[in-house]
């Protein structure tokens, strides 16, 4: 549907016409002229008639030129049908350990092991792409914890910053603290009430400047509730020689800390949760996603397009036609006049 923002300016359409009708009439007094003959009388009616169809044409072009400005001025725009966004108003913060540990080939899919980090990017990709109306951001740790990406709607780039990421980028120990502590800083500058944070370590903090139990203290005083989830298998047999399997037995999640990510979540009102494969890991993050729900009441959005800029190219083209006629026509009077 084409609606106008500025009707009013219709009004201007006869402006034209009353400027030449309340304007001073000019004298159009004339000599008599001596006609010899009657052809010349022939040769100033065909001159005049021409004159006229002239005129005729450049008062038509005027007109439209007119119009086209006065309805580009009225600012047409094409209102497409309501859309309904679905909101939450949540900000939700995703932090990933990505130190060397989590290079480890512990988790089984179709009988291979694959990295750790290779099934945790696939899992939270998918679980950041059902988050439809939710600030997602992404903090990526190991011996440094860095803000990959700000709290943005772009799911799709937060995405792609997580896959591109490799393992030990930030180092190959485990900051937990000090992820949790620039997580809450950037949540704390957000006004909504819902902040959530979603951790998720293979290790032990065992670096940083801010002890995990403490930068959870922070984020409880802000509101801000924290899930920590501990990932890795809990045995995995050892390679022998020449690559072949031997009967030795590894806990390869040893070094992981799961008192303190329980501390993490109980003092924040969050959960902590533990994977021990891929299927559990997808398990544990639709449960997150369920605890923090995305629908709620929808906002109604109407797409606009802009039609203004149609009727002004017009009206701008015809201007451009009629200045270029009457430049063409003064030439051979200027020719005549040298």
């Amino acid at each position: 549907m084409i609606e106008w923002l500025w009707p009013w300016a219709f009004a201007a359409l006869p402006l034209p016409w009353l400027v030449r009708r309340l304007g001073s009439p000019r004298s159009l007094q004339q000599p008599a002229l001596a006609v010899p003959s009657l052809e010349d009388f022939a040769a100033v009616t065909d001159s005049t008639q021409s004159l006229g169809r002239r005129s005729l044409w450049r008062l038509v072009t005027l007109g439209l030129a007119w119009l086209l400005l006065i309805t580009a001025t009225a600012r047409p725009q094409l209102t497409g049908d309501p859309v309904n966004l679905p909101t939450t108003g949540r900000d939700l913060m995703l932090a990933v350990d990505i130190s060397g540990s989590m290079a480890t080939e512990d988790m089984a899919v179709d009988g291979d092991y694959v990295e750790r980090l290779a099934i945790v990017k696939a899992v939270i990709a998918s679980f950041a792409q059902a988050r439809v109306g939710d600030r997602i951001g992404l903090v990526l740790f190991g011996t440094n914890a860095y803000l990959q990406a700000p709290l943005t709607f772009d799911v799709k780039s937060v995405n792609r910053l997580l896959i591109e990421a490799p393992v030990g980028i930030a180092g190959g120990k485990t900051a937990i603290g000090d992820a949790i502590g620039l997580a809450v800083k950037r949540l704390r500058e957000r006004p909504q009430d819902e902040k959530v944070l979603i951790l998720l370590t293979d290790g032990a903090n065992n670096v940083g400047e801010v002890e995990p139990k403490v930068a959870a203290e922070l984020a409880a005083r802000d509101n801000i509730r924290i899930y920590t989830v501990g990932v890795g298998a809990e045995e995995m047999r050892a390679p022998g020689l020449l690559g072949r399997i031997s009967g030795r037995v590894t806990n390869p999640s040893a070094d992981l800390d799961e008192d303190t990510l329980k501390d993490i979540a109980s003092v924040t009102g969050g959960r902590y949760f533990r994977a021990k494969d891929p299927a559990t890991l997808i398990e544990i993050y639709a449960l997150i996603d369920k605890l923090e729900p995305v629908e709620q009441e929808a906002e109604l959005f109407r797409p606009v397009q802009a039609l203004y800029f149609w009727p002004l190219a017009a009206s701008v083209a015809l201007w451009l036609i009629l200045l270029l006629a009457d430049f063409r026509q003064s030439r051979p009077v200027e020719a005549d006049g040298v």
